[in-house]
């Protein structure tokens, strides 16, 4: 069966790729932070992220029902058939550039997040209700170091406009919508992204705002991530990601 042929199995692959595929970036990060205290914060965010995944992607599972566990679907399939956001597998680069990420990954989770509590589908509902308490945390965290460092030295202010023009052009994915979102909106089970980049635009806004960072304006986006186009940079990733499920297959420990 065609992965897109169950909309709820869809739209539980979307959800629990994006975190995955940014909790393995923030992972990248351990033992490399720029002080004890943020290697310590942004682990425990990867970790977060994990779980969150693993929930949604155990969900997906049985929605599906054709015997595949959460662990098949994070380190078995090929990069055509990831559903994350396109912004989640962007490098790392610099602190600031991580910190951006995760501050406009983050502001959309909490909304997104806030609505979802409402779905129809039960499972989903407590699903997000848990992960809005993690992402509330995700979101203070972030978007403190946005103000701090926008705010902050003249270079610190350079970096946060380099990170925005680095990821600005993925943002237009967080919030395009197809059959999916529309079939489980009817439904009351999928959230209305519409709704979602209203809060997201004010907090954006907000946000920078107070760390004297600019919003850009008429930017070209690049989407794509609903039908599992990705940039360069997930291959390189899922090959990290997966190369000991792979190498060994059925392995336990």
């Amino acid at each position: 069966m065609p992965e897109k042929a169950n909309p709820l199995f869809e739209y539980c692959l979307r959800l629990g790729d994006t975190s995955l595929v940014l909790g393995q970036r923030l992972g990248e990060w351990c033992g490399h932070g720029p002080i004890l205290e943020e290697d310590i914060a942004l682990t425990n965010i990867a970790l977060d992220l994990v779980g969150q995944a693993t929930a949604f992607l155990k969900y997906a599972a049985e929605v599906e029902g054709n015997g595949r566990t959460e662990d098949d679907l994070s380190f078995l399939r090929d990069i055509r058939d990831f559903r994350n956001l396109l912004i989640t597998e962007q490098p790392n680069g610099d602190y600031g550039q991580t910190i951006m990420r995760q501050f406009l990954v983050s502001a959309f989770l909490y909304y997104f997040y806030d609505e979802l509590k409402k779905s129809k589908d039960k499972t989903l509902a407590a699903l997000a209700e848990k992960s809005l308490k993690e992402v509330t945390y995700h979101l203070r965290h972030s978007s403190s170091w946005i103000i701090r460092l926008g705010d902050g030295t003249p270079e610190s202010h350079q970096r946060m406009k380099n990170a925005i023009d680095e990821l600005w052009l993925f943002t237009g994915d967080m919030f395009d919508m197809d059959e999916t979102d529309k079939t489980l909106i009817v439904l009351g089970i999928a959230v209305d992204l519409n709704i979602v980049k209203a809060s997201w635009q004010k907090k954006v806004t907000e946000v920078f705002t107070e760390a004297t960072l600019t919003v850009p304006e008429n930017v070209f986006m690049i989407i794509g991530s609903r039908e599992g186009k990705h940039t360069e940079y997930l291959g390189h990733l899922l090959a990290e990601m997966q190369v000991l499920p792979r190498s060994f297959p059925g392995a336990q420990w």
